[in-house]
């Protein structure tokens, strides 16, 4: 069965989770959407700053998503740690091991499914840090 998708695809997605998809038949179409979509992208992305710095710091995302015409499909508690390091993702997972080259590493791992396209860059801990006598794993690999 053949797809019914543009054989050319880019898929965008900010930290707050706004998804945008641009496809194109061909690369010149792609080329055109793409010079065509950064302006749209521009002008969404305004929009939403201004409603936001017009908002009041009371105001719940969804009276915010009303007030830009929209509504909230999906929201998902964010997650607090005491200590450790957080991302765009959530709590970042406190892992240490052996590495391939058999020095041990110790390190903080985005919560993102493994391939996202916006999962963040790994934190290694330096040996000479002082955080590194202090760490404490969520996880030994």
């Amino acid at each position: 069965m053949p797809s019914t998708e543009a054989p050319i695809s880019i898929n965008l997605k900010s930290a707050g989770g706004t998804g945008i998809t641009l496809r194109g038949e061909t690369a010149e179409q792609f080329a055109d959407m793409i010079a065509n979509g950064i302006h749209i992208i521009a002008d969404a992305v305004k929009e939403v700053e201004t409603a936001i710095k017009g908002a009041s710091p009371v105001m719940s995302t969804q009276d915010i998503a009303a007030s830009l015409g929209g509504s909230i499909i999906n929201e998902s508690p964010v997650t607090q740690s005491i200590g450790g390091r957080n991302c765009p993702h959530g709590r970042m997972t406190a892992i240490q091991g052996m590495g391939k080259d058999g020095k041990p590493y110790k390190g903080y791992f985005c919560p993102a499914p493994k391939g996202a396209f916006d999962k963040c860059k790994n934190q290694y801990v330096l040996v000479t840090s002082p955080d590194w006598n202090t760490f404490v794993p969520d996880s030994v690999k």
